[in-house]
């Protein structure tokens, strides 16, 4: 059995309603956060992990949005079908030219879909500003195998993080099998790790070269 969210149209509903909820919201932002788009994104994320639950309805059994900062989620919910979904809020600015947000690690990630009834979600607000008013263009409610490989990357940090190579561009692909995301997931990071290897190693050769440099530097008798 697969999501009854997302392999039928009810995130597609689950999109239209917090597009909806969003924009029903007038003055929550000031002149001095809407020029923070970290700001602007925290308080997107307040509204929406506020009102979440209500959005969900009846098919929300468990609700939760309470979590630490570095946490993959930041809110989480289990379904009547014991689905459990957790739920990373992100924001795109429009008019920025430029926007690559980390989705989560992928150690993270491979653990975590290790149970075929996890899902980890992306909750997309695109906005554009209006004086000090949050235009939300779009809403994207999907888990992270409807992202196409072609709008993601990895980025070098631990394990590897998953990013969206520019927020500009994003490629979803409805009911994509997520056996086959995994693998192409696999495929990336066999090509990804050896480049990092090599990095790795250029750096221990250039600090070989300072070593040397200075065990070759006379002693200036201070210890």
């Amino acid at each position: 059995m697969k999501s009854p969210i997302f392999y039928t149209d009810t995130y597609k509903d689950i999109e239209t309603r917090v597009q909806e909820l969003l924009n029903a919201h007038k003055g929550f932002l000031s002149p001095s956060t809407a020029r923070s788009t970290r700001a602007v994104g925290d308080a997107i994320e307040a509204i929406v992990g506020d009102s979440f639950e209500t959005i969900l309805g009846d098919i929300c059994k468990e609700y939760s949005a309470t979590f630490a900062r570095r946490a993959m989620a930041d809110l989480a919910f289990t379904d009547v079908d014991d689905f459990y979904y957790i739920v990373d809020v992100k924001t795109h600015r429009t008019d920025t030219k430029f926007n690559m947000p980390n989705l989560t690690s992928v150690h993270r990630l491979a653990r975590f879909y290790e149970d075929d009834a996890n899902y980890f979600v992306l909750l997309i607000a695109s906005y554009h500003l209006e004086e000090t008013q949050a235009i939300v263009t779009n809403v994207r409610f999907v888990p992270i195998e409807f992202l196409g490989w072609n709008c993601l990357t990895i980025g070098a940090l631990g394990w590897g993080q998953i990013q969206i190579a520019n927020s500009n561009y994003i490629t979803v692909n409805p009911q994509y099998s997520r056996k086959k995301w995994m693998l192409e997931l696999c495929d990336v990071l066999f090509e990804f790790y050896p480049k990092e290897i090599a990095k790795i190693n250029d750096r221990i050769g250039y600090f070989r070269q300072v070593q040397d440099f200075w065990l070759a530097k006379p002693d200036d008798g201070q210890s």
